[in-house]
């Protein structure tokens, strides 16, 4: 199920904003110490008082809008299946969200110095396919299912 007011758009921002970023800052601590271990899901949760009110405020202020337009472009609501509509909006939001996001971790975690557009570039390049199998595959479909059962319980 997918917003149907703004409350609910806010509501379902913040989580998929939680889940998202929250693994996405996991995928990429496993890349700064040379795999997965146990203590980075602990260590997460300190960027993660960083980088989720980014993700949200620039969901909410920017992306999410920009992201339907786009998705519209290939897809029409009401003409076309709500899967192919969900998936384009999602595919669209990933390819903004993921070099904005990848810019803020830059700026604030990589001290990246004069390679910085080569950091920001690499940053981006390294987490756009995890990024977007994560939406499509398990971030999106976990928060729609969890978000749906609550709506239709009010």
């Amino acid at each position: 199920m997918l917003p149907q007011n703004k409350f609910q758009e806010v509501v379902f921002t913040l989580f998929m904003a939680f889940v998202m970023v929250y693994a996405m800052i996991c995928y990429n601590i496993a890349l700064n110490v040379g795999g997965m271990q146990n203590f980075i899901f602990l260590a997460a949760f300190k960027e993660m008082i960083i980088m989720w009110p980014i993700a949200v405020a620039i969901e909410l202020l920017f992306v999410g809008k920009l992201a339907q337009k786009l998705a519209f472009r290939f897809v029409t609501p009401g003409k076309d299946p709500m899967i192919m509509i969900v998936l384009a909006i999602s595919a669209m939001s990933v390819c903004l969200m993921c070099p904005l996001m990848s810019l803020a971790a830059t700026i604030l975690f990589k001290s990246a110095g004069v390679e910085f557009v080569a950091v920001w570039l690499q940053t981006t390049a390294l987490n756009f396919p995890m990024a977007l199998c994560w939406q499509i595959f398990f971030a999106g479909p976990f928060v729609r299912n969890v978000f749906g059962f609550f709506a239709k319980r009010k």
